[in-house]
């Protein structure tokens, strides 16, 4: 019999790409963002800012995901802007300053976009294109002025975003081509609430609960994006952000009976599918299953099912604007400056600055040749040092072969590519391939490095595919170095802050509801809140588990802390549909609150985590 062989998980984290069909429209807007834009400006002999636009349009397309149209002006704007704020700063310190004062300004620009990239996830993308372009910036000296280049870099990104606002994505065309991506995120929280009424009492329901919470978010952040003008602009977006909030109490009552553990008929998830339908066919429900009012989750779930009915079967719908998530300036500070942020900008600056001083040293050693450009070392130590692509160990590795990868192909290319036209083919065909790309951190690292040796080659630089591959071997070993060197304070800092900020959620949802407030939008925004940092902290707590040992041994034992809260927040939830239905909380619910309070105060006292004490109910 053979003995299947267990991997490490850094190994396998290595070995594991995303499935999932081909992005089609994404892809169309690759091909169309960066070739054309090389194209352009080579007609205009204008190649160095063209150059520089390309770049932004494949950084931009690194970051234009699945999604709504509003969700997606945020995801790339925002690094965008980052990103020429960082190249305007790069340029201007690489001509005035010399090697010494310009590594300590790169050292704090990345001290400053490690502790803002603690915020969240778009944060982060800022983060990271600033100091990327700021290495560029330094690292790539070019005749245009600073102002020339952010302007160029601005307008490379904004064509992509241009792009993706005008051009319709599959199944728009048949519907209403505005809200392909909210549409689609609305009717997966329907079908999401179907899914986990029909696994209750089963194995399945947590994960069912989990997929509930990821689709909530999603919907959420693509209905919350930024608009033009404070409310919904027409009937149907109204229509169907009030589809949005209807799934809320539905979403809840299925939560609550997840809790109760007692399977419910298949029925019940009908009326939800049926929803889903509509939604997605900007209809009608047509008729739904009888109710089954047996206990008060399922009236809860009936009662939420009758409202939702009438909301869908309303021509014209009130404005319902989605509860938007609670991150005022004094959150986003806490983030930034707390233990994970502060532990994350303190790596970030020291594998830049370090990076940053070392490719100048090899520049003016001239171990480079005939190279000018020293950029690659550190902007490879930025998106190496990264914990959100994949634990540490399983970064380097990927980094290491998709270079080597990629450098191979591109020679092999080069030698036989026309020039300019066929490197801007290939930089055409690069773009539409990475979308496709980024579901492997390797693929991804492969696709860039042949896009960016072309981008280079068509500027005027000669080949330079040695040097990247010895480039990136030593930015992985600068990464590992620095991610195993010990830090001021407790390691693992990430992971704890957000597992205090899921803790604060979790006692700011149970304060209000053990208090008594009527006010159900509320509740329904700090249980948002509350699902949504569970989550994150999820997320990291399973990318820090995933490290080699010296560095997971750190968040031991912080899975088990998460595991309480989520039990809290669900028992929170099953309480909250109780009091609605009977205005009372039964035995069972105080005992599991009382319990989870206290085990969750023993855990954090273990772990020395700073996880506020619960109110307890009476």
């Amino acid at each position: 019999m053979s003995r299947r062989i267990a991997l490490p998980p850094w190994l396998a984290h290595a070995l594991r790409a995303q499935r999932g069909p081909v992005p089609w429209s994404a892809v169309t807007r690759g091909a169309l963002a960066a070739g054309p834009l090389l194209l352009a400006a080579v007609l205009l002999h204008r190649t160095s800012l063209g150059v520089v636009a390309a770049i932004a349009a494949m950084l931009a397309g690194v970051n234009d995901r699945p999604g709504s149209r509003r969700s997606a002006v945020r995801r790339l704007g925002v690094p965008a802007a980052a990103g020429a704020v960082g190249l305007l700063v790069g340029t201007y310190g690489g001509e005035h300053l010399t090697a010494v004062p310009l590594t300590l300004l790169l050292t704090g620009l990345g001290l400053v976009a490690g502790g803002t990239s603690a915020v969240g996830p778009v944060a982060s993308g800022a983060g990271t294109q600033l100091l990327v372009a700021a290495a560029i910036g330094a690292g790539m000296p070019v005749a245009e002025a600073g102002w020339q280049r952010a302007l160029a870099f601005l307008a490379g990104a904004g064509w992509l975003v241009v792009l993706r606002l005008a051009l319709p994505t599959p199944g728009a065309i048949a519907g209403d081509f505005r809200f392909d991506g909210e549409r689609d995120a609305v009717a997966a929280v329907y079908d999401a609430v179907a899914d986990l009424l029909d696994a209750v009492g089963g194995e399945a329901a947590g994960h069912r609960r989990a997929a509930l919470t990821a689709a909530l978010d999603h919907a959420q952040d693509a209905l919350t994006g930024p608009r033009l003008r404070r409310y919904a602009s027409s009937a149907a977006e109204r229509r169907l952000h009030a589809r949005y909030a209807a799934a809320l109490p539905l979403a809840e009552a299925a939560t609550a009976l997840a809790w109760a553990g007692e399977p419910v008929s298949a029925r019940a998830a009908e009326g939800p599918r049926r929803l889903a339908v509509a939604v997605r066919g900007d209809g009608g429900t047509g008729p739904l299953p009888a109710p089954s009012r047996s206990a008060p989750a399922l009236r809860a779930l009936d009662d939420a099912l009758l409202r939702a009915a009438e909301f869908f079967d309303r021509a014209e719908a009130g404005e319902q604007r989605p509860p938007a998530r609670r991150r005022g300036p004094t959150e986003i500070l806490r983030a930034a400056l707390g233990s994970g942020g502060r532990e994350y900008g303190l790596r970030v600056a020291l594998c830049f600055g370090a990076g940053a001083a070392i490719a100048q040293a090899l520049h003016h050693a001239r171990w480079y040749g005939e190279h000018q450009h020293w950029y690659w070392l550190p902007a490879t130590a930025v998106f190496l040092v990264k914990p959100d692509l994949g634990p540490l160990a399983s970064r380097v590795l990927c980094r290491a072969a998709g270079t080597v990868l990629g450098a191979v192909v591109f020679a092999g290319l080069a030698a036989v590519l026309p020039r300019p036209e066929g490197l801007i083919a290939l930089v055409a065909v690069c773009g539409a391939v990475i979308p496709v790309s980024t579901r492997h951190f390797g693929a991804q690292t492969a696709v860039v490095t042949v896009l960016v040796l072309a981008l280079v080659m068509v500027g005027g630089e000669p080949q330079a595919c040695v040097s990247r591959i010895g480039e990136t071997l030593l930015a992985c070993a600068l990464v590992l170095v620095v991610g195993h060197l010990p830090m001021t304070g407790k390691r693992g800092g990430g992971v704890r802050a957000r597992l205090a900020a899921a803790g604060r959620a979790a006692h700011a949802y149970l304060d209000h509801v053990l208090g008594g407030s009527v006010d159900r939008g509320e509740r329904w925004a700090l249980r948002r809140e509350a699902y949504r940092t569970l989550a994150e902290a999820r997320t990291a707590i399973a990318l820090a588990a995933a490290e080699l040992p010296a560095l997971a041994r750190h968040t031991e034992g912080t899975d088990a802390v998460a595991a309480v809260l989520e039990r809290l927040v669900d028992t929170t939830t099953a309480c909250a549909v109780h009091l609605d239905e009977t205005g009372r909380l039964t035995p069972r619910h105080t005992r599991q609150l009382e319990d989870l309070t206290a085990e969750l105060e023993r855990a954090g006292q273990r772990l020395q985590l700073v996880v506020p004490r619960m109110p307890v109910a009476a």
